[in-house]
């Protein structure tokens, strides 16, 4: 017999290493709080941090600048470049490769949300992708 749904209060004051080599604030998840559609979670960047170049597979993510700002290289050869910056709304579809640096002299934070409720279940890395970007 499942027990009844209920509400949960996450303060993200512990935090996790992701495969994508940054280090998030744990957050709303499977592993948190039994989610079955969405994982929420903070990262903070500091100056100079990158992710590996990765995708989400089937998942979608959207991500909501805090603070700061970060460089987002993303497609099949991270051929595109964009600066997502504190106020702004970044989407990335299913599937897309992508990698995220902080080129400031400042740490950047955002809120991320995904359609994968298991963290870091969907994240594909691909290193064959990493040397692309400088």
């Amino acid at each position: 017999m499942s027990s009844k749904p209920t509400c949960h209060l996450i303060r993200p004051e512990s935090t996790y290493e992701g495969k994508q080599g940054l280090t998030y604030f744990a957050g709303i998840a499977t592993e948190t709080v039994g989610s079955a559609g969405i994982c929420m979670h903070i990262l903070t960047m500091p100056p100079g941090a990158r992710a590996k170049a990765h995708m989400h597979e089937s998942h979608e993510t959207a991500i909501y600048m805090l603070s700061g700002e970060v460089h987002t290289w993303y497609g099949d050869r991270l051929e595109q470049h964009i600066v997502v910056k504190a106020g702004d709304l970044f989407y990335i579809p299913a599937g897309v490769p992508h990698l995220s640096a902080n080129l400031s002299d400042s740490p950047s934070s955002a809120v991320i949300a995904r359609t994968d409720p298991n963290e870091q279940e969907s994240v594909v890395l691909l290193p064959e992708l990493d040397a692309l970007v400088a």
